[in-house]
């Protein structure tokens, strides 16, 4: 792998995911709505950008999304749902990744192995949901996980040595987890970089459309 793509690489896990990259000797571009404009929410905004960039690229890493909008707190139970902050979710962590999937077959190559890696959460898998709560952000990431597998079964007609999962990072010590870390069990992001590293090493084109935790495990739908 010689050049890769980072969406959200100003956050960080994706700032660490480019440094790495780029400590490999990976040519990397990284694009972020704070340093490029590249707002998620925006149809034609995102395809302005992603239509300008160079490719093929063999990696593409979306490490997008927000676990909180707005001021808008993950929910306790269904009857603190809001309309708006469902959509908000919605919008920010599924459409927006699936906006860079619409791109996916003109940035990856068509005659090479490349990875096309989107971040998810453990929390978006329904068979793994016993503790019920945070409606919002678990519907918006079990809606990505499917977009990743649709994604993964139409670029397999094209590009047959592209692979396309969903993969959880675990929980990282960053800005976007730090108010709901509680007595979790965090690792830094460098570490979380260079555990998600190590999987997109190792998968394989039968790989493709599934959904993997930060050790390689694969994690129920």
């Amino acid at each position: 792998m010689k050049k890769a793509l980072v969406i959200g690489a100003s956050g960080g896990i994706g700032a660490a995911i480019a440094a790495q990259l780029e400590a490999r000797g990976m040519s990397v571009t990284g694009l972020s709505r704070s340093a490029d404009g590249l707002d998620l929410t925006d149809d034609q905004g995102t395809a302005r950008v992603l239509r300008a960039l160079d490719p093929p690229y063999d990696l593409v890493v979306v490490a997008t999304g927000a676990l909180e909008i707005d001021g808008a707190a993950p929910e306790k139970s269904l009857r603190a749902l809001s309309a708006q902050a469902m959509a908000d979710q919605f919008a920010l962590n599924a459409i927006g990744p699936a906006l860079v999937l619409r791109e996916a077959g003109r940035l990856l190559p068509r005659e090479s192995r490349s990875v096309c890696a989107v971040l998810s959460a453990r929390v978006g898998s329904i068979g793994d949901n016993r503790l019920g709560g945070w409606v919002s952000y678990r519907a918006s990431k079990a809606a990505l996980n499917q977009i990743i597998r649709t994604a993964a079964i139409e670029l397999a007609r094209s590009h047959k040595q592209a692979v396309c999962v969903a993969l959880h990072p675990g929980t990282v010590a960053t800005a976007f987890t730090e108010k709901y870390l509680g007595r979790h069990p965090a690792v830094l992001p460098n570490e979380a970089a260079s555990n998600l590293l190590r999987v997109i090493e190792g998968l394989t084109p039968e790989q493709s459309g599934g959904f993997y935790d930060w050790a390689g495990k694969e994690v129920p739908w």
